[in-house]
């Protein structure tokens, strides 16, 4: 009972002293909103960062032929040396073959979910439609199923078919309905099954549209401004086919492992460029390395993490001065109030039920300014999340830990003028003028 009546004094005394209070307060205010927004713009970003890695598949590993360091090739001889410094592209024999890949599917039956096969043919150019004076270009590109079933999620198909991994060396290709509209000038369905001719490396190459996806044009803006004549279209051919245009050998420089649900994505990434680079060891210039987005982002993270920790050291300050100041009022309250405590004292009040006063008061102002701040803090962050362009995404963790904080500092603060209070001696306090 006597905190509630403890509290109804604090209100009564805080209405009584409105500017003072505010001023007290302020420090407080001010502290915990710098926190609040600094964790929600954090969180903001972080959020953001992981979000747009996951669009670029935080859960996959990336595995490619490097070469060799000098760590990775101590104690060979100086012709070995050289042979690193002359070879800047691997040969036939250095490439990653299906075999190592059905091989290590093999050894991780439950950790590999599929492996994205991918043969880079280049750009190709053909006339608009209606056009013959404007070119267009497309990217190329030979691809197992593995990689259109990723594809599809985002881009689903409008027309036709995907390709298949037994497709081999046919010449069929799909298409964006973009380059369906700039090229063909008819309707997604009538494209399928129609020739088109492609000029790659100033030869003519014929293909017929298997199936046309859905154009997204998210990730053109990323290389600038856009417009009818500077799409940014990637055209899909069979592996064996790519293979054929190019000239390569059966094999490849690079591929990416999707990890099944469940993984450790970090340590799997570790056995994977071990298990590769295993086939490399006799190799004196190339070798093998496996490496995830997981962990840039896990970088970014911790950096974020970081820069907010040390914004968040500085906003510290503020909530210190806030204690000073309750710590001030507080003391100054006390010196006003001497004889209403030498009154209470007089008719039988203990030092601890005075104690408790002053303290519930100091809690109850750093409690008031800790709502407010934590109010102000949302909405600073929220609107400073909005400029930046990410979604706003409080912390209710920080939430809880300011508020909280906010009324340690009452206890903390208040508790050598509750103390003092408690002290007085009743005689002396009632003579105080």
């Amino acid at each position: 009972m006597a905190f509630f009546e403890n509290i109804s004094l604090a209100l009564g005394n805080l209405r009584s002293n409105k500017m003072r209070s505010l001023l007290t307060m302020l420090g407080i205010i001010i502290g915990i909103a710098a926190v609040i927004a600094i964790e929600t713009i954090g969180n903001s970003m972080t959020g953001a960062v992981t979000d747009s890695m996951s669009g670029l598949g935080v859960s996959n590993i990336t595995v490619s032929l490097t070469q060799k360091t000098d760590a990775d090739t101590s104690g060979t001889s100086f012709g070995v040396s050289l042979r690193l410094f002359m070879d800047s592209a691997p040969s036939a024999d250095d490439l990653l073959t299906d075999e190592m890949i059905d091989e290590y599917t093999a050894a991780f039956p439950t950790q590999v979910a599929d492996v994205q096969k991918t043969v880079t043919v280049g750009s190709a150019t053909l006339d608009k439609y209606g056009d013959p004076t404007t070119t267009i270009t497309a990217s190329v590109s030979g691809v197992n199923r593995a990689v259109l079933d990723d594809l599809e999620s985002d881009t689903p198909l409008l027309a036709g078919r995907w390709l298949r991994d037994d497709d081999g060396d046919r010449r069929i290709c799909v298409v964006s309905e973009k380059f369906v509209q700039q090229t063909m000038g008819c309707t997604n369905a009538e494209a399928v099954g129609r020739p088109v001719t492609l000029t790659i490396n100033n030869m003519p190459y014929t293909f017929y549209v298997a199936g046309v996806y859905t154009y997204d044009d998210t990730s053109s803006s990323m290389f600038g401004t856009m417009d009818d004549d500077a799409i940014q279209t990637s055209l899909y051919i069979p592996l064996d086919t790519a293979r054929a245009i190019t000239g390569d050998a059966d094999g490849y420089q690079t591929f990416t492992v999707q990890v099944a649900d469940g993984v450790d994505i970090n340590s799997f990434v570790t056995t994977t460029g071990s298990f590769f680079a295993s086939y490399y060891t006799r190799n004196d210039t190339w070798t093998v390395e496996a490496s995830s987005l997981s962990t840039l982002v896990e970088q970014l993270t911790s950096m974020l993490g970081t820069i907010s920790l040390g914004i968040l050291a500085i906003a510290a300050i503020s909530l210190l001065v806030g204690g000073i100041g309750v710590m001030n009022i507080m003391t100054v309250s006390v010196t006003e109030r001497t004889r209403e405590i030498g009154t209470r004292k007089a008719l039988g009040a203990r030092n601890s039920a005075i104690r408790m006063q002053f303290i519930t008061e100091s809690m109850v102002l750093c409690l008031i300014g800790g709502v407010i701040g934590v109010i102000l803090g949302i909405a600073l962050g929220a609107a400073l999340a909005g400029v930046v362009g990410f979604s706003a995404r409080p912390s209710v963790q920080a939430i809880v830990i300011a508020v909280g904080f906010s009324m340690a500092i009452g206890v903390f603060f208040g508790y050598y003028p509750a103390n003092k209070a408690a002290k007085l001696d009743p005689i002396e306090a009632l003579r105080y003028e």
